[in-house]
């Protein structure tokens, strides 16, 4: 199994077409590296299955080399949802030209995709497979996935008044990826590391866990604004009940960090939050890195 981090960043990716914050600044002038937004892809086989179609699907299917192996056709077998946010769904907009594909999601994300501009994806083509939480299914032979709820907020456009940032339930899901004898969770957004959380974590191979802020107002430190990621439902890394501290335990799983948002401090290699974040055990993921398991 060989998991490929397509896109590393959160919604906007890095640098943010609209941010002149110092992260994005120097990853124009090419000082740290650039992102696109979230997305993982795992290969089995001569086949894939990605976990979020984020909105740079196109250019990251290209860079990682998923291509057509003939004429027409690609290799993604199927797209795995974690939740409506539009960094995660936008991209089956580009996977319309009439390839054959399975999208797998909670009933409460498939309902999204009923909207009518996701008629651009041929039913004759693209199936739609219900996730029932905690009942894995086999998007590939051999590669078992299993859904779970994780604290977390309905997407943004579905906001009505104060949302519940923490709601367990359909709207936000991880993922556990079982082959070869090897267990990887796909956690992308998470807004608490609970009791329940640490114990299914117990014994994983691999963690690609939450990275959005640093801490809760990253934003307002950067003066790019005053949403708080608390607001946003993402957990602060740091903290003593962020996610570094809270996944302490997990001493025999490789922690990777993924979601990044373009106004992290982590993201400067020099920076004291990028060293405690390392000196923690934890890496940073950035897009094109492969993982074989």
């Amino acid at each position: 199994m060989k998991l490929t981090i397509l896109g590393a960043a959160a919604g906007g990716g890095l640098p943010q077409w609209n941010c002149g914050c110092a992260n994005c600044n120097d990853a124009r002038a090419g000082r740290i590296a650039g992102m696109t937004q979230s997305s993982v892809a795992v290969t089995s086989g001569g086949q894939a299955v990605v976990l979020n179609a984020s909105p740079d699907i196109r250019a990251q299917l290209e860079a990682c080399g998923l291509h057509p192996p003939a004429l027409r056709g690609s290799p993604v077998n199927s797209v795995v949802l974690t939740n409506g946010d539009v960094d995660h769904v936008a991209g089956l907009l580009s996977l319309r030209e009439g390839t054959p594909f399975t999208i797998h999601a909670t009933p409460t994300t498939l309902e999204i995709l009923d909207q009518p501009i996701f008629r651009v994806l041929n039913p004759d083509h693209v199936g739609k497979a219900p996730i029932a939480l905690d009942e894995p299914f086999e998007p590939l032979p051999g590669l078992r996935v299993t859904a779970f709820a994780v604290p977390g907020k309905v997407a943004l456009y579905l906001e009505e008044g104060e949302p519940d940032t923490a709601l367990m339930g359909e709207q936000t899901v991880g993922l556990m990826l079982e082959a070869v004898g090897r267990r990887v969770f796909y956690i992308p957004g998470c807004a608490k590391v609970t009791d329940d959380l640490l114990a299914r974590l117990e014994g994983a191979d691999l963690l690609l866990f939450d990275g959005t802020v640093w801490a809760d107002d990253d934003m307002a430190r950067s003066g790019t604004g005053a949403k708080t990621g608390a607001r946003m439902g993402h957990l602060a890394m740091s903290g003593p009940e962020g996610s570094i501290a809270r996944l302490s335990g997990l001493t025999g799983t490789r922690r990777i960090f993924v979601h990044i948002n373009n106004t992290n401090p982590v993201l400067q290699p020099g920076s004291p939050e990028r060293a405690q974040l390392e000196a923690a055990g934890w890496e940073l993921a950035r897009d094109g890195m492969e993982i074989i398991l």
